[in-house]
């Protein structure tokens, strides 16, 4: 297959696993969203869905939460990890949405990376999400997926992102990213990797990390073969 039919593959394959995309982080606008995507860095959404709701039970928009201190915030989002840099990184964006956007959150790339704590990826997230404009956050996920699909070269997040864009359509980008995400831990997760489950790396995986995993798993392959 040449690298446009795989990617074409994806798309097909990833449009019947996922014809609907939950989105993982609840979340019930931009500003909410935003903060739950913060506090997703190196947190399990899973985690983050559990604290958010008592977040935001006291502070769900920027005027509210810069009521609480920093130490009341971090207090309550511990369970998140990497407490002390998110606590401080919610309070001076909510502030600075206050003071320069009239408590809104702003929609544009540019002003959103310019947020504490908001990174290319935290803005792209709420970018899509919030406002329908297409981005491809790149995760631990895609990361993984476009190079055991042989679509990037793994090298980092950027030139994985920047792949993604010139190999997918922009207008489903969107979706895309969703649905990779959603495919990566239910089929091709990092560990407890089940290949014969994962009929996308099964079928168009760069060959470096089939005869990997096949290498990993001879008593598999040597009585079924390939």
């Amino acid at each position: 297959m040449t690298k446009q039919e795989r990617a074409t593959f994806v798309i097909n394959t990833l449009k019947e696993f996922y014809p609907e995309i939950p989105i993982p982080l609840d979340h019930k606008d931009a500003y909410t969203l935003l903060i739950a995507v913060l506090l997703s860095a190196q947190c399990t959404d899973v985690r983050v869905n559990q604290i958010t709701p008592i977040l935001f039970a006291k502070a769900d928009n920027p005027y509210d939460m810069v009521k609480l201190s920093v130490e009341e915030i971090k207090e309550i989002i511990k369970p998140c990890g990497l407490s002390p840099m998110k606590s401080k990184g919610i309070y001076g964006l909510s502030k600075i949405l206050i003071e320069e956007h009239n408590g809104e959150v702003p929609q544009s790339f540019e002003a959103l990376e310019q947020l504490p704590a908001v990174g290319h990826k935290t803005a792209s997230v709420v970018m899509s999400q919030a406002f329908g404009v297409p981005a491809f956050p790149v995760d631990t996920h895609i990361h993984r997926l476009m190079y055991r699909w042989n679509l990037s070269n793994g090298k980092n997040v950027q030139q994985t992102e920047k792949d993604a864009k010139a190999i997918f359509p922009r207008a489903l980008w969107n979706e895309l990213h969703l649905q990779i995400i959603w495919y990566g831990r239910e089929y091709s997760p990092a560990r407890g990797w089940n290949l014969e489950k994962d009929i996308i790396t099964k079928t168009i995986g760069r060959k470096s990390v089939l005869n990997e995993y096949i290498k990993k798993h001879p008593a598999i392959y040597n009585t079924t073969g390939r």
